[in-house]
Order: structure tokens, then C-alpha cells, then sequence
């Protein structure tokens, strides 16, 4: 089969299409024609070897982390899911690799796949919809009424976060440029932003939660301060803490450095009696068919920027890297 992979860790190098061979499914896999495949920041990360130290594949690999597609083979042991099905997931951590034509999927990593949404559509929801429902649902557990600030509104987070914010009740405020102010809105944001001309720290005071995503420190702080006391923020950037360390399974060593790299904000933090979360969203199967659940009721949508021949991978990572998409951007597989 065809597939994209790393071949060694690099940020010029691009991802190498290669024939591979076809994937060995265990008892509890099932083996899915994938159909199509989105692109996400994380897979450029991946790919540089920015998260080598707790992620640390070793090349040649087969980047990708999001798709959607039909199942041709189940294991001995699988039990929820059948051949034909049309699924869709995020593979766990070293089990990706959706920049091909076929992929191996624990089943517990599966959901079904919204009936009343294409495989494109439905490639671009596993990463952004799971970041989202784990920030939202599991951490802060977003309560009708209270309020919420999401960052990069018209991002692939962003355009997720903002619907599932909305659907659970909270007031929703954003940041966005002025070229798509129309866009969150129709999405359901009380109150938009625009980042190049306003400040959000001058507007914005005593929120339950940030959905925290920008790289910049000074950002960060500020964000900290629009908490009320006893608010959350959760950031998808870092740093990452000794509590994620111990979580994904790092020995003492790595858990000391991330306490570390941490130890500033978290005091920053506790001095503003708020609350800092690191995410770094995991797979799960049974989430996922939650989310299925409120697309198919309509709840939420997906929103697509640019759908990209398989062929042109390396054309939609880039595309991703310009940090300019308006929601997900898409391979179509097949």
C-alpha cells in the first residue's frame, strides 16, 4: 500500500510517499480503508521532532492522525465494530498513521461514523473534537451560563470548541481577524475579538475557562488574569507539567524537567488562586461516539477549508503551516 512517512526528523525534509507493506491487524484491531485524511499542526510537530522526548517514534514512520474510512478486516476479539462499517478515529499514540491507504485501529479507538456527514467531513473531527470535549466536558465540565474564552476562533480547534461551548450553555468569547468574524459568529460566539486591533485582556474579566492556544508567553499571563478565581485555563501549547509526565507513563527524570518548564506559570497561577491544565488530547472511542451523537443531531458541524488530492500531502501540511485555515484541512484518500 502507499504511504506518507517520516523518514527522518526534520523541518525542511517533507514526508516521503513509499509502498509499504499492508498493516498485521491483532485481536482487538480492526484494519480500515481509509478514505480520507486531515491534516493537523501536530502532524508538522510530529514530523520535526519537536515531541521526540515523550512521542519518540522512530523513522522511517508513517505520519497522520485523523481519518475516516471503511472497516475491511476486524480482529478475533472485536466485538463492537464489523466489516463495512464506516468509522472514523484519532489512532492512539504510536498506532498512527492515517497519511495512508489502509491503517490497523484498536477498537476501543473507533466510533461510528456520523451518518449525516462525508468522509472528508468526518476525517476533520476525531483530533479537534476529542481536544475539545476533554477540555471542555472533562476538565472544566462547562456548566450553562458560565463563561467561556476560546482562542483562534476560526481555527480547527476553534470552529469545534466554539459549537461544543455553545451546546453546553456557556457565553462563548473569541479571538479572530476581521476576515472571519462572519464565520464564528454563525457559529455561536457571543463575542468576538479582532486579535490585530483589540486587546482580549482590556475586554475581557472573569471568565470559568480559557481554551488556551497561542505560543506566547505574554498571552498566556494575560490569559491567566481574566479567570475569576477558581477558573481553569487549559492550554494545548505548554508547557506541558509533571502531572502529564507521570500521566502518559515518563519515569521521575522527565517528570522533574516538565515540573520545571512549568513551575513559573503554576505559581503564577496559584497566586491568581486559578486553576493551569496542560492537554494533550488522548484517543478515545467511546468520546468520540458522543460526539457523533451531537452531529448527527445537528449540534455541530464541521467546517472544512480545502480538501487536497492524497497526492498533494505535502501541499496541505504546508498549507496547515501557514496558520491562515478557516477549520480543517483534508486529504481525500480514495
Amino acid at each position: 500500500m502507499k504511504a506518507f512517512q517520516v523518514t527522518r526528523y526534520s523541518k525542511k525534509d517533507k514526508l516521503v510517499l513509499t509502498e509499504v507493506p499492508e498493516p498485521t491487524v491483532s485481536e482487538n484491531e480492526v484494519l480500515v480503508q481509509i478514505h480520507a485524511a486531515a491534516i493537523n499542526l501536530l502532524d508538522s510537530l510530529i514530523r520535526n521532532g519537536d515531541f521526540k522526548i515523550f512521542l519518540p517514534y522512530k523513522p522511517p514512520f508513517t505520519n497522520g492522525h485523523d481519518m475516516a474510512g471503511v472497516i475491511i478486516k476486524v480482529g478475533a476479539n472485536v466485538s463492537k465494530f464489523k466489516v463495512g462499517d464506516e468509522v472514523y478515529a484519532r489512532p492512539s499514540d504510536y498506532h498512527i498513521g492515517t497519511f495512508a491507504q489502509l491503517i490497523a485501529v484498536s477498537e476501543n479507538d473507533l466510533a461510528l461514523k456520523p451518518k449525516n456527514i462525508s468522509m472528508e467531513e468526518a476525517s476533520s473531527i476525531p483530533l479537534v473534537g476529542l481536544t475539545s470535549w476533554q477540555a471542555l466536558v472533562e476538565i472544566a465540565n462547562v456548566k450553562k451560563g458560565q463563561k467561556v474564552f476560546i482562542q483562534a476562533g476560526s481555527g480547527g480547534v476553534g470552529t469545534f470548541a466554539i459549537q461544543l461551548a455553545k451546546h453546553l450553555g456557556a457565553f462563548v468569547a473569541t479571538t479572530t481577524s476581521s476576515a472571519n468574524t462572519h464565520l464564528v459568529k454563525n457559529l455561536g460566539a457571543d463575542l468576538i475579538i479582532d486579535y490585530k486591533n483589540e486587546d482580549f485582556s482590556k475586554i475581557l474579566k472573569d471568565y470559568d475557562l480559557v481554551l488556551h492556544s497561542n505560543r506566547d508567553n505574554k498571552i498566556l499571563h494575560q490569559s491567566l488574569q481574566i479567570l475569576k478565581q477558581g477558573g481553569t485555563l487549559v492550554s494545548l501549547t505548554g508547557p506541558p507539567t509533571s502531572e502529564f509526565a507521570k500521566k502518559i507513563g515518563l519515569g521521575w527524570p522527565f517528570q522533574f524537567i516538565m515540573s520545571l518548564l512549568s513551575m513559573s506559570v503554576k505559581r503564577f497561577a496559584k497566586k491568581l488562586n486559578v486553576n493551569f491544565e496542560f492537554l494533550f488530547m488522548r484517543s478515545d472511542g467511546y468520546q468520540l461516539s458522543e460526539i457523533t451523537s451531537l452531529i448527527e443531531a445537528g449540534k455541530i458541524r464541521p467546517v472544512i477549508d480545502r480538501v487536497f488530492p492524497f497526492e498533494q500531502t505535502n501541499e496541505a501540511i504546508s498549507y496547515v503551516e501557514t496558520g491562515r485555515t478557516k477549520g480543517k484541512v483534508v486529504v481525500k484518500v480514495q
